[in-house]
């Protein structure tokens, strides 16, 4: 092991550790973005109501027998856009889908990996 990578592990720990507590002490513990129709507010995670709107229509276009890349683009025609402003791609659809119908699992208020209700 070399210098640089001894000094990792330990930053590495401590990170981890502190998710750890935040996490026991039912705080949202940061690890990444919070999934698309959710935020993080005074360290925890809450609906986004915007966010769930989208995702409510995108439900609604799949529903109807849209495709992936027709739903992409019918957000983008009107203006809607992921979390981090982009325009919608058919494989973010399909992650928001996922969480959804429960192929990838979301975390809930005690960052429990949870999947989805619908």
């Amino acid at each position: 092991m070399n210098a640089a990578n001894s000094e990792i592990d330990p930053v590495w720990e401590r990170l981890e550790r502190g998710r750890r507590a935040k996490a026991a002490q039912g705080g949202y513990a940061c690890y990444g973005s919070p999934a698309f129709g959710q935020k993080a507010v005074d360290g925890e995670l809450v609906d986004d109501p915007s966010e769930q709107e989208i995702i409510e229509l995108i439900r609604r276009h799949h529903k109807s027998g849209k495709s992936l890349q027709q739903i992409a683009n019918w957000l983008n025609e009107n203006g809607y856009r992921t979390k981090r402003g982009s325009q919608w791609q058919k494989i973010s659809v399909k992650r928001v889908l996922d969480r959804l119908y429960g192929k990838n699992p979301r975390i809930d208020d005690n960052n429990r990996s949870t999947y989805s209700k619908f």
